[in-house]
């Protein structure tokens, strides 16, 4: 294979602060590379120098092949409010991508952006809310068609079909790919290759990110063994160089000269600090928040329609849903951020809220870090009641001594998000509200964030698109499918899904059956454990099953036209909005024949 790029002895500084030094590496054609790292430590950095945006200091050499054409999504989604998406598309699409003529270019833009569930092409970006701003962003990038493309945080503020979209078509794709992600089930499904950037050194393993974690172990005990045995060594010859005259033979000459270089290998390695949260929470009454036939609309938009609930404390759940739905506004009725236009929200009198929102906090950007957090508290309790000072909460939470006195606009984006949640931790709530808390958080503090959760004996409800941060803490998810409607579904995001494909699976099956001659079918008997239907509710259930086969055909027959470069702009578009309605349509009847059948 062709190497794509090679990196030399490259190294970025901001002040004092050394982000990584001297580092080289080199990808080849086909390779699909994540970078690990903790935040802070320059992943952004290093990227916007591979694409151009920055320079390496103190010199360092990159060199691309010549002539391919490299496309750069960045964290941060830049759009022209003036534009509509598809000129905004067309007009991100990276420097020397393959030319193709203007109809075929508009097509395949039309069936990235369909996927990626943006059908209205002439909307103007400046009415885009962040998650469909970074679709747009991405439909830039998949549209170049570059050969070599590099991607921060690309499932940031997306929802979860549109990550497992992007997640499919990069699997498949053939294109080099380097990015920095934390979503550790795209890492592990689309990633061969991840590059950890640890202590300033940079290390490769060839495989996904299950691969890494356990090869990572396997380096560190080697390094911890080798060091100890350095480490004997040193104590020999430090007793040697104590007890030896001064005056030399050329042997003792050289001995001393290795001696020197033993005392760099011995040197105690440097301890991968880890984020510690060590807080218990308040305490909480039997009553939570009890909600009766809660409804609230935007407008003529329904977001919540006759909900009714009781929450319990010790449990978690995940809110899953599009884009726009409504899950922050579902969050804010809770705390009473909101009131709901009917129905009634009781929250018991013990109750804590503790609410990390998406959008974070808004910091003085003056401040400092101490002063950040002074302002909230002096000191905070740990899970034992003992009290401890801020200053020792934030070493405990990644911020050293010498950055109590750094401005907050001098911090990473992820820094800042880990800044919030401590202020969000040290106030011990005991119901926690958290709004895409994985966002811009590296990997080594979402998973100690998830243990905490795992072990937090307060209520959780978690909004995230983060699946794999789902399928580890919460117990049951609320499915906003839309119109208002809440599903209640017991079991992870994982067995969510498959559930679904299950649906979508025997709905196919049904519609191929439709097509072939009936057979004599013995009606099962009906389970003595379930609640008989009534008559109504048997006969919509039936309306239901001969529906999804009708729905999941013409749903199939969409995708062939609208593959099949043979459509004009027109009949595209159209295409293109009555498939995003019938996706829509079959999976609120899956849940809905859900509901019928439990």
């Amino acid at each position: 294979m062709p190497s794509y790029l090679q990196v030399e002895n490259i190294s970025k500084s901001y002040g004092t602060k050394v982000l990584f030094e001297h580092i080289s590496f080199n990808i080849n054609e086909g390779d699909k590379i994540a970078l690990i790292a903790p935040n802070g430590t320059g992943k952004t950095s290093l990227l916007s120098i591979l694409a151009g945006k920055d320079s390496s200091d103190r010199g360092g050499d990159i060199k691309f092949l010549k002539n391919i054409v490299i496309a750069f999504l960045e964290q941060e989604t830049v759009l022209d409010p003036g534009k509509t998406i598809m000129e905004q598309v067309i007009a991100g699409i990276a420097p020397g991508a393959v030319q193709r003529d203007a109809w075929d270019l508009e097509t395949e833009v039309k069936q990235i952006l369909t996927s990626l569930g943006l059908s209205d092409f002439s909307c103007r970006c400046a009415s885009l809310s962040g998650g469909e701003a970074k679709r747009v962003a991405i439909a830039s990038v998949l549209a170049s068609n570059a050969d070599f493309v590099i991607l921060d945080e690309p499932t940031n503020h997306l929802d979860l079909d549109a990550i497992e979209y992007l997640e499919d078509y990069l699997s498949k794709s053939r294109r080099t790919l380097f990015m920095v992600t934390h979503d550790r089930y795209f890492l592990d499904r689309v990633c061969n290759t991840i590059l950890e950037l640890d202590g300033g050194n940079l290390y490769t393993y060839k495989g996904n990110y299950q691969y890494y974690l356990e090869k990572r172990q396997e380096r560190l005990a080697v390094a911890s063994a080798l060091n100890e045995k350095y480490r004997n060594i040193y104590r020999r010859e430090l007793e040697w160089m104590r007890s030896t005259p001064c005056a030399r033979t050329g042997k003792a000459r050289y001995r001393e000269n290795a001696f020197y270089d033993l005392q760099e290998k011995a040197a105690p390695i440097r301890e991968t600090k880890q984020l510690a949260i060590n807080l218990g929470s308040a305490r909480l009454g039997r009553k939570i928040v009890n909600c009766r036939g809660v409804g609230f609309s935007y407008g003529e938009r329904p977001i919540v329609r006759d909900f009714t609930y009781n929450f319990a404390q010790g449990e978690k759940i995940g809110i899953v849903g599009a884009n726009g739905i409504g899950k922050s506004t579902f969050l804010n009725l809770l705390t009473g951020a909101l009131q709901p236009d009917c129905g009634t929200i009781d929250r018991g009198e013990t109750v804590r809220f503790g609410y990390y929102r998406q959008e974070g906090m808004s910091f003085k950007e003056s401040q400092t870090v101490l002063e950040a957090v002074q302002e909230i508290a002096e000191t905070v309790r740990d899970a034992t009641g003992a009290q401890i000072s801020v200053t020792t909460f934030l070493q405990q939470f990644l911020f050293p001594v010498e950055m109590f006195n750094t401005r907050i606009s001098r911090l990473s984006g992820g820094e800042k998000r880990r800044l919030y949640l401590l202020t969000v931790l040290m106030q011990r709530p005991n119901v926690l509200l958290l709004d895409e808390p994985a966002n811009d958080l590296d990997i080594v503090t979402l998973n100690v964030l998830e243990n905490y959760l795992k072990e937090y004996d307060g209520s959780v409800i978690l909004v995230s698109h983060d699946r794999f941060f789902l399928d580890k803490i919460v117990d049951h998810l609320f499915v906003f499918t839309g119109e208002g409607h809440v599903k209640d579904f017991v079991g992870s995001y994982s067995e969510y899904r498959e559930f679904m494909k299950e649906r979508r699976r025997a709905a196919e099956k049904a519609a191929r059956a439709e097509k072939a001659p009936a057979a004599p079918r013995t009606k099962p008997a009906p389970a003595s454990d379930k609640k008989k239907l009534s008559w109504k509710e048997q006969r919509e259930k039936e309306k239901i099953e001969a529906e999804l086969p009708i729905l999941e055909a013409r749903k199939a027959a969409l995708e062939t036209e609208l593959s099949s470069g043979t459509l004009d702009i027109a009949a595209l578009t159209a295409k293109s909005r009555e498939i995003e309605q019938i996706i829509a349509d079959i999976d609120a009847k899956e849940l809905r024949w859900l509901e019928l059948s439990e």
